[in-house]
C-alpha cells in the first residue's frame, strides 16, 4: 500500500483520479498484452494499422467516459459556464485535453569521464532511440530503430530498449507480461549497435540488468541468477536453488510491494566486479488464494492463484544478502542473524564495501551494516538507532561519495537521510564505517527522498526539499565541507514543485516544473559562465533550451471555465496537549461559484491519509476532482491530516499504533469547518477515498456517525489490519500480539455508527492481490449481521487494486460521479 499513495497531482495522467505512475504502466502493459499478437500479424503489412489499433485502445480505455444520467443538474448547464466557456468533463479528461507533455530522456556518459560531462542522453522519438547532446541540438546518433524486429524467422514487438553504459549494445525487451505491480516477465535480446544484430539472452526472464562496464547482463530465470557475457554469449550460473518459494535476485510479493518498490533485488558494484543480491526464502510464508473468473472465455471453474502473502503476525520471508565475485566465480553469504527480519536498503559505498540497512519487523530498530567483499572480514554495524516511539521508513536514500584526495575527500563515504530534531535531513558519513556524521542540513523542514546528485569536482550535494513550504519542492545544494550553507537552485520567491534529472557528471539537469502553473521542462547548465537570458524557474545556472513549454495547453485553458486549487493551511483546533493542529489543504471551487448563495454548495472531500503520504502539493492538475467541481457544482476539498508526511516526526508519527483515529478526527474537523460556511449545504458533505483512503473514509464515517459527513465512497479499503500485509502494517501498528487493543480499535467495526450515515458506497475488485476482497467481505458480513442496509455495493470481477479489468476503470469513475450526483440531489434521503 505504501506504493499506492494517490496524489491529487500526478505527472503522467492516464486516469481521472490521477493514479500513480505504476498503475498507468499496468494499463499500458495490459493493452500491449492484448495487442501483441495482432501487432505481430500486421508486421509485414505495415506499422500504420498497428499504431491505429493501439491508439484506439488507449483512447477508449485509459480515461473513463462520463455517461450522463439524464437527471436534473445542480447547475444551469453541465456543459458551459455563465461566461460561455466550457466546463471540464470526463470527455475532455479522456481526450487528454489538459495533460501536460513531458519529454523522457536517459542520461549517459558513454565512454567519457564523469569529470568531462558532455551532456549525453538517450531519447526516443517515435520508434527511434538516439544519442543526443545538450551542446549541439542538431547532433544525433541513431542507436536503435523500429517497433518490431525479427529473429530466426520469428517476429517480435519492441516493448523497451536500454542502451549499455558504453553505448556499444542495447538490451531489447519483448513479449512482456505483467507479474505484480512493479515486475514483469519478458524475453530479452542483446542488440549490437554496430553490427545491427540480435542475440537472445533468454525467454521469460524476471530481471535483466546491465553491468556498469557493459560486459555482462545479470538476469533471473525461474528464480535463479545468471550472468550473460556480451562478448561471447556464454552464461554463468550463479545460483541453482531457485524454486517457487526461493527467489534469487528478484523480489517476492511483499518485498516488491513494500520494501524495494521493484522486482529487481540485485546490485552491481561500481565497476561490475561484484554483484550483490537477495536470496528470499518464503517457504514459511502463508498462502492466500485469489480466484479469477474471467481469464479464460467460458471457463466453468475459476482459476485459483496462490500468493505467498504474509499477514500481520504471520511469518515473513527470510532474506539473506549474497555477494558474488564475478572474476573468481565465488559466492559469499552475509548472515545478519535473527534480528535482520527486513533488509530494506543495499548500496555499494566502494568497490569492495556494501552498506546494508536492516530492521526488526516492527521497524523500531534500524541497523546499518558495512560488509566487505572479503569473506574473511566480518561485517560491522557502525549505526544502530531506535525509532523512539515512531518507526523507520523504507527508502533508498544512500548516495556513495568516492574518495578523491585532490578534492579533500580523504576517504570513501556516503550521504544519507537521518532524523535531525524531528525532521529528515542530509548527513555525510566518511569513512563509511563512521558512526557520527557531519550534519549537512537542519531546520523545521525536510529533505525529500535523499540526495539527487553529487558534483565530484565541487563537492556539492544537490537535493529536493520543503524548506520553503511542505506543499512545495525546490532544488538546493550544500557543500560537504560547508554544512548548513544552503544555496537555492530554483526560484523560491515563486511557488513551485520541481523534479530534476542530472547528467552523469552533475553539470547538466533537466528541470521539470510541475506547477502550480502550466508545467514546462528545460535543460540547464550549472557550470556555464554565461548569463541566463531565461531564468524562469532557476536562479543558478544557464538555461540552454526548453524541452517542453506546453504552449498548446496554455491556449486550450483559455477556452475552459474552472478554478485553480486554492492551497492553504487549515487550523483544525487543538490536540490533546493543547497544541494547534494545522493541516495542509486544497480547495477547488466550481465554475460560477457565488459565495452569496446560502446553504447551496455540496462539499466533496477526497482523502488518502496514509502514514507519510501527501496529496496536497502545488502541482498542476485538471483531472477527476475538477470534473467533480464542474459537473456537480460542488466544492472539492483535500486535507492532509495528522499522519501524513513532510511536516516532521511529531505530525507524522502521532498515528503510531493507532491507525484510523487521528486521521479520521482531522477529516471530521475539516468537515465541521466547511459545514459552518454560509454557502455550504451541510446536508450534502461527502468523503471519497481509495485504498488507505477507502479505509479512512469508513473510519471517518464510523467516528462521525453522520454528524458532518452524510455520504461516503470507499474503494478497495482495508477493514481489518490483521488481514493486510505484515511489512506495511507492523511498521505502524507493531505485531497484533503486542498491540491487540490498537488492532481492535483500528478495525472498521462500529456498524451501528455506519448505520447513522444516510448512505455510503463500497466498491472492490475480486482480483485485488494487495488489499484482498476479503477485507470488504468481512465488513459486509458485519453489516448483514447488524441488519445495516444503507449502502450500495459494486464488485468488479478479476480487477486488481487499480480496478481496470474489462472496462472496470470506466465504470467505477462513472459510478463515483453519478452516485455523488444522486447524493447531492437528495435522492438517498428516504432510502436509509
Amino acid at each position: 500500500m505504501a506504493a499506492h499513495q494517490y496524489r491529487y497531482s500526478d505527472h503522467s495522467m492516464s486516469s481521472t483520479l490521477k493514479l500513480p505512475d505504476d498503475d498507468y504502466d499496468e494499463l499500458e502493459d495490459e493493452y500491449k498484452r492484448q495487442n501483441r499478437q495482432l501487432a505481430l500479424s500486421f508486421t509485414r503489412i505495415g506499422l500504420v494499422v498497428v499504431a491505429l489499433v493501439w491508439g484506439t485502445f488507449l483512447l477508449l480505455n485509459s480515461i473513463p467516459v462520463l455517461e450522463e444520467s439524464g437527471r436534473a443538474q445542480p447547475t444551469t448547464s453541465h456543459l458551459f459556464a455563465r461566461n460561455g466557456k466550457a466546463k471540464v468533463n470526463f470527455e475532455s479528461i479522456r481526450n487528454q485535453t489538459f495533460t501536460p507533455r513531458f519529454q523522457q530522456l536517459k542520461w549517459t556518459r558513454g565512454l567519457s569521464s564523469v569529470h568531462d560531462d558532455k551532456g549525453l542522453f538517450v531519447k526516443k522519438d517515435d520508434d527511434v532511440y538516439s544519442l543526443k547532446s545538450v551542446f549541439d541540438e542538431s547532433y544525433t546518433r541513431e542507436l536503435f530503430r523500429g517497433n518490431t524486429f525479427e529473429h530466426e524467422g520469428v517476429g517480435y514487438v519492441v516493448d523497451a530498449f536500454e542502451a549499455a553504459p558504453d553505448l556499444s549494445h542495447g538490451l531489447v525487451r519483448t513479449n512482456t507480461t505483467q507479474n505484480w505491480r512493479h515486475s514483469t516477465f519478458a524475453a530479452y535480446f542483446v542488440y549490437s549497435i554496430e553490427k545491427r544484430e540480435f542475440h537472445l539472452v533468454g525467454q521469460n526472464l524476471a530481471v535483466a540488468e546491465w553491468s556498469p562496464d557493459s560486459q555482462r547482463i545479470a538476469y533471473v530465470k525461474e528464480n535463479d541468477l545468471y550472468l550473460y557475457s556480451v562478448a561471447d554469449g556464454n552464461v554463468s550460473r550463479v545460483t541453482s536453488d531457485g524454486s517457487a518459494t526461493i527467489f534469487n535476485g528478484r523480489s517476492d510479493w511483499v518485498y516488491e510491494e513494500e520494501v524495494l518498490s521493484s522486482g529487481v533485488a540485485l546490485w552491481w558494484s561500481p565497476t561490475g566486479k561484484y554483484v550483490a543480491y537477495f536470496k528470499i526464502n518464503e517457504e514459511q510464508v502463508h498462502e492466500f488464494p485469489i480466484a479469477y473468473y474471467l481469464q479464460e472465455e467460458d471457463a466453468l471453474y475459476p482459476e485459483v492463484r496462490k500468493i505467498k502473502y504474509p499477514k500481520s503476525g504471520t511469518p515473513n520471508p527470510i532474506v539473506t544478502l549474497n555477494i558474488f565475485d564475478v572474476t573468481a566465480e565465488k559466492n559469499s553469504v552475509v548472515n545478519f542473524g535473527d534480528t535482520a527480519t527486513l533488509i530494506t536498503e543495499v548500496a555499494w559505498v566502494g568497490e569492495t564495501q556494501v552498506l546494508a540497512k536492516y530492521m526488526d519487523r516492527s521497524a523500531q530498530v534500524l541497523t546499518v551494516a558495512l560488509v566487505n567483499t572479503d569473506e574473511n572480514k566480518p561485517f560491522t554495524t557502525p549505526r544502530v538507532e531506535s525509532a523512539n516511539g515512531g518507526w523507520w521508513e523504507v527508502g533508498r536514500t544512500v548516495m556513495y561519495i568516492p574518495r578523491n584526495d585532490t578534492n579533500d575527500r580523504a576517504n570513501d563515504g556516503y550521504v544519507d537521510v537521518i532524523p535531525v530534531n524531528g525532521y529528515n535531513h542530509l548527513a555525510y558519513f566518511s569513512p563509511p564505517s563512521a558512526s557520527t556524521p557531519t550534519i549537512l542540513t537542519s531546520g523545521n523542514w525536510e529533505v525529500v527522498d535523499g540526495p539527487v546528485a553529487f558534483d565530484l569536482d565541487t563537492n556539492d550535494v544537490f537535493f529536493i526539499a520543503t524548506k520553503k513550504s511542505s506543499m512545495e519542492r525546490h532544488l538546493y545544494y550544500v557543500n560537504l565541507f560547508q554544512p548548513n550553507d544552503i544555496q537555492e537552485v530554483t526560484d523560491t520567491s515563486k511557488e513551485g514543485v520541481y523534479d530534476v534529472s542530472f547528467s552523469e557528471g552533475s553539470r547538466f539537469l533537466v528541470l521539470t516544473y510541475r506547477g502550480p502553473g502550466v508545467p514546462y521542462q528545460k535543460l540547464v547548465d550549472l557550470k556555464s559562465l554565461g548569463t541566463d537570458n531565461d531564468s524562469n524557474g532557476n536562479v543558478f545556472g544557464e538555461t540552454l533550451y526548453y524541452l517542453e513549454e506546453n504552449k498548446a495547453l496554455r491556449e486550450t485553458l483559455k477556452n475552459y471555465s474552472f478554478n485553480y486549487p486554492k492551497f492553504q493551511e487549515l487550523n483544525l483546533g487543538d490536540d490533546a496537549h493543547g497544541e494547534k493542529v494545522v493541516a495542509n489543504s486544497l480547495e477547488i471551487l466550481p465554475p460560477d461559484f457565488d459565495p452569496d448563495l446560502r446553504n447551496h454548495y455540496p462539499v466533496f472531500f477526497f482523502a488518502y491519509g496514509g502514514p507519510g503520504s501527501q496529496q496536497v502539493r502545488k502541482e498542476f492538475s485538471i483531472a477527476f476532482l475538477q470534473v467533480v467541481a464542474a459537473q456537480l457544482d460542488a466544492i472539492v476539498v483535500v486535507v492532509d491530516g495528522r499522519g501524513t508526511g513532510f511536516k516532521g516526526k511529531q505530525f507524522r508519527e502521532v498515528v503510531s499504533g493507532d491507525l484510523g483515529h487521528y486521521e479520521a478526527e482531522d477529516q471530521i474537523a475539516a468537515a465541521k469547518l466547511y459545514s459552518e460556511k454560509y454557502y455550504v449545504n451541510k446536508e450534502r458533505i461527502s468523503l471519497f477515498g481509495w485504498s488507505y483512503g477507502g479505509y479512512l473514509t469508513l473510519k471517518t464515517l464510523e467516528r462521525d456517525a453522520g454528524r458532518y459527513f452524510k455520504y461516503g465512497i470507499s474503494v478497495a479499503p482495508v477493514t481489518d489490519w490483521r488481514l493486510y500485509d505484515s511489512v506495511y502494517t507492523e511498521r505502524y501498528m507493531s505485531e497484533p500480539l503486542s498491540n491487540a487493543r490498537g488492532y481492535a480499535d483500528a478495525k472498521v467495526h462500529n456498524v451501528s455508527a455506519l448505520a447513522s450515515v444516510p448512505r455510503f458506497l463500497l466498491m472492490h475488485g475480486t482480483g485485488d492481490d494487495n488489499v484482498h476482497f476479503q477485507q470488504s467481505l468481512v465488513l459486509l458480513d458485519k453489516l448483514n449481521l447488524a441488519g445495516v442496509e444503507n449502502y450500495d455495493l459494486l464488485v468488479f470481477p478479476d480487477s486488481t487494486h487499480s480496478i481496470m479489468f474489462h472496462n472496470a476503470n470506466v465504470i467505477i469513475y462513472n459510478k463515483i460521479l453519478n452516485w455523488a450526483r444522486q447524493a447531492f440531489n437528495g435522492d438517498f434521503v428516504d432510502q436509509k
